[in-house]
């Protein structure tokens, strides 16, 4: 596998960091940087590291750092996920206020003392603080309960005091959205199945509409309405498929059942990723007030259901 990473790459500009990824050879890495400069969003660094996890360390090869920006790839702990020496002499920096390094979870303890150690880690102000608690628990849970990964979810995030935003990435190399969803649905392709995914009462855990009481399939819908609320960009990535929520154009706000409904990007013709990857940005100036916002999810949440449910029910039985 080959992975370059350029000077920029954020959410907005996704797409072209993504299409230059090489997927075969699936046993050796190698990792090329820009020389001058590099600004990349903690999604990227989570589908490093989780690439970097499926191979031997003498296998995995990294161009040797040149840009100014470099000490941040070592403070958030990239090259300790690869397990190679990246020759980078740093002073330690206080995490907090500025990051959430890398990390790897692989069960529900450790999601739990991770999800606890956020606020502490960011700074983060109380109303801040549950919808960054809530994003992350829900997307590590997601992939915890439904990616089969062994290597479980790889995390990390960042805050940007320029814009004071909260950048989240996180990925996993299991089984994707398209098996997962197949478990229960007939998705044809990956960005069906990624559609689906991110519809409320959808879950490949059952087909009973609504899900189950442990698992609702709405995780990923209020994850990425509050990303719309918010007028921030959400991305999800799986197999050779690509979502992007885009950021509205009015300030009229609707949540959508369907996702395709958004203002929003697609694609499926991406070098394939085998598992998923989502990356989420939230303006802290804009963030709404979290209890309210989860009263008009859950409603929204309902009244899909109920909708999905009627429209079944009119069908015709044939015995």
């Amino acid at each position: 596998m080959k992975i370059h990473i350029p000077n920029s790459v954020w959410l907005g500009n996704i797409d072209p960091f993504l299409k230059g990824f090489y997927p075969l050879k699936p046993n050796e890495l190698k990792i090329t940087f820009n020389k001058k400069w590099i600004s990349i969003h903690p999604m990227v660094l989570s589908m490093i590291a989780a690439l970097g996890l499926q191979i031997h360390a003498s296998k995995i090869e990294c161009e040797k750092l040149e840009a100014k920006s470099k000490h941040y790839l070592e403070r958030m702990k990239l090259f300790h996920f690869l397990r190679v020496k990246s020759g980078i002499s740093v002073k330690e920096h206080e995490a907090a206020g500025r990051f959430v390094p890398l990390t790897q979870i692989k069960d529900s303890k450790s999601l739990t003392k991770f999800v606890t150690e956020v606020t502490p880690l960011l700074h983060l102000e109380p109303k801040h603080a549950e919808p960054i608690r809530y994003i992350m628990s829900e997307l590590i849970r997601n992939v915890l309960e439904h990616s089969l990964s062994k290597d479980g979810a790889i995390v990390c995030a960042q805050y940007y005091k320029k814009s004071n935003t909260i950048r989240i990435g996180i990925a996993d190399t299991g089984i994707g959205i398209w098996k997962s969803i197949s478990q229960s649905y007939k998705p044809k392709n990956d960005l069906e199945a990624i559609g689906m995914a991110l519809t409320p009462g959808i879950t490949g855990t059952t087909i009973k509409e609504g899900g189950t009481e442990r698992n609702a399939g709405a995780g990923l819908f209020f994850i990425k309405s509050i990303a719309s609320v918010n007028n921030d960009f959400f991305v999800i990535y799986s197999g050779k498929a690509l979502y992007k929520l885009l950021k509205r154009t009015g300030k009229k706000i609707k949540l959508h059942v369907d996702p395709f409904d958004d203002r929003h990007s697609r694609r499926d013709d991406l070098p394939s990723w085998q598992g998923t990857v989502v990356g989420i940005d939230l303006s802290l100036d804009k963030t709404q007030e979290f209890a309210l916002l989860l009263q008009l999810l859950n409603k929204t949440l309902r009244e899909a259901i109920k909708e999905r449910k009627k429209a079944r029910y009119k069908k015709p039985q044939f015995i």
